[in-house]
């Protein structure tokens, strides 16, 4: 029941979701939490690892999360209900391409989602944003707190060389390093 569950679930998101991976995290997010799958920081964490292998961001997510689950099946289930939808709307895409392409509903249709899609983007960012920086709610005396501002460091550490073109894989090992020093330096909370 699990299996058909997170191939059911996945599929659904798939299928409504547009604008990639990231698109998919309030989607993910609302449905692991309303299945009681995993708690927030659990996400946040798998989130990180999904981030930092290789592939899909969803797709990883979707494979980890199933995998927590219901192991390598629960991943097979998850990872082929989350791509599967994708897979046929290509075929579908493929079959139909010239005689859509010059549609008007098509590129409305197109122009209407492509402002969504960002702001579902910037919503998974917020809500991350709030996960990582304010674990237990925003409060004066969260700001106050060493794991704020070295997550806060962390963020500038890491967004400084993004904007500067520097390899993903190096700015990851530097926030990960950074990330294992301030645990160290001011016995953080694992």
């Amino acid at each position: 029941m699990l299996f058909l569950k997170l191939f059911l679930t996945f599929f659904k998101i798939g299928i409504c979701t547009f604008g990639g991976g990231y698109a998919m995290l309030p989607l993910i997010q609302a449905e692991v939490e309303k299945n009681g799958w995993l708690d927030e920081t659990t996400l946040l964490d798998l989130l990180a690892v999904s981030e930092s292998t290789p592939g899909p961001i969803a797709v990883n997510l979707s494979t980890f999360v199933g995998g927590r689950l219901g192991g390598v099946p629960g991943s097979l289930c998850a990872t082929v209900g989350v791509v599967l939808p994708s897979f046929i709307v290509i075929l579908l895409v493929l079959r139909f391409l010239q005689k859509f392409r010059n549609s008007r509903a098509v590129t409305g249709a197109m122009r209407g989602l492509s402002p969504a899609v960002v702001g579902l983007i910037a919503a998974a960012l917020l809500r991350v944003a709030a996960t990582v920086f304010f674990p237990a709610g925003v409060s004066a005396a969260a700001v106050t707190a060493p794991a704020f501002w070295c997550a806060l460091g962390i963020f500038f550490a890491a967004a400084v060389p993004a904007f500067k073109k520097c390899h993903p894989i190096l700015i990851l090992l530097l926030s990960a390093g950074l990330g294992v020093a301030a645990g160290y330096a001011f016995g953080l909370p694992v």
